[in-house]
């Protein structure tokens, strides 16, 4: 706790913090960005989670922060798609390697929807009944 307000004190800025009774506490802007994030995301109805760099979690809750099932979760692991370290029986997983997939995914996913989409905007597309769709098709051919 020492650490942090000899941090706090040598890194002072414009920013502040301030208690109910008005008392302001100045803190560095590092400190300020983080704050205004974790406040934009709670009034825009997201939740924060705060946790010790170099967590590790069990399997199951890293299928769980990914929203897949275990054995999923495993065949990606054991794929090589997610580091993990076996210390004894059980794998762990390190949650910066979580997220540096799900961002990977992410990217991925967005990749191919533009892939699709721009595709998409060149090809015939017929929209109706499937009987219609098909006269209309044998009326064009005549």
């Amino acid at each position: 706790m020492r650490e942090l307000e000899v941090f706090l004190a040598q890194n002072s800025s414009k920013a502040a913090l301030v208690d109910p009774q008005g008392n302001a506490r100045p803190i560095p802007d590092e400190i300020f960005r983080i704050l205004e994030q974790v406040t934009n995301a709670l009034a825009a109805g997201e939740g924060i989670t705060i946790v010790p760099q170099g967590m590790t979690m069990t399997t199951q809750q890293a299928a769980d922060f990914l929203g897949i099932s275990r054995p999923t979760l495993v065949r990606l692991l054991e794929a090589g798609d997610i580091a993990y370290d076996k210390p004894g029986r059980h794998r762990r997983v390190r949650l910066e390697d979580l997220v540096a997939y799900q961002a990977n995914f992410r990217a991925e996913r967005r990749a191919a929807l533009r892939e699709l989409q721009r595709a998409s905007l060149g090809a015939k597309v017929q929209v109706g009944n499937p009987a219609d769709v098909k006269r209309r098709a044998e009326l064009d051919t005549e």
